[in-house]
C-alpha cells in the first residue's frame, strides 16, 4: 500500500492495520527493526528517543500501538521517506 494513504487509513481508524504494512509504513518514516524480544518487535530511528513497539496479533497491530507511534509521528514532525528500492 502506498505509505500516503497508509498513514491516512491510520489516521482515520487505527483498527484493523495489517502487521507488515505498518512493518513498511515504519521503514518509510526511517524506523528499522532493532530487536525482537518475545511477541515484540522494536523499531527504532536514530533521531527519536523513544522506540516503537508492535506486536503482530493475528496478522494485525494493535490499536494503541498504532496511536503510540502517531504520536511519535506528531512530536518529532516525522516526515514519509522512500526507501531503497522504490523507484
Amino acid at each position: 500500500m502506498n505509505p500516503n494513504k497508509m498513514l491516512k487509513k491510520l489516521l482515520a481508524n487505527s483498527k484493523n492495520v495489517d502487521f507488515n504494512d505498518m512493518v513498511i509504513l515504519l521503514e518509510h518514516f526511517d524506523f528499522f527493526l532493532a530487536r525482537v524480544s518475545g511477541s515484540h518487535n522494536i523499531f527504532i530511528n536514530r533521531e527519536v528517543k523513544e522506540i516503537v513497539n508492535i506486536q503482530n496479533v493475528g496478522g494485525q497491530v494493535k490499536p494503541y500501538q498504532i496511536k503510540q507511534f502517531l504520536r511519535l509521528v506528531e512530536k518529532y514532525n516525522l516526515q514519509i521517506r522512500p526507501i531503497r528500492g522504490d523507484g
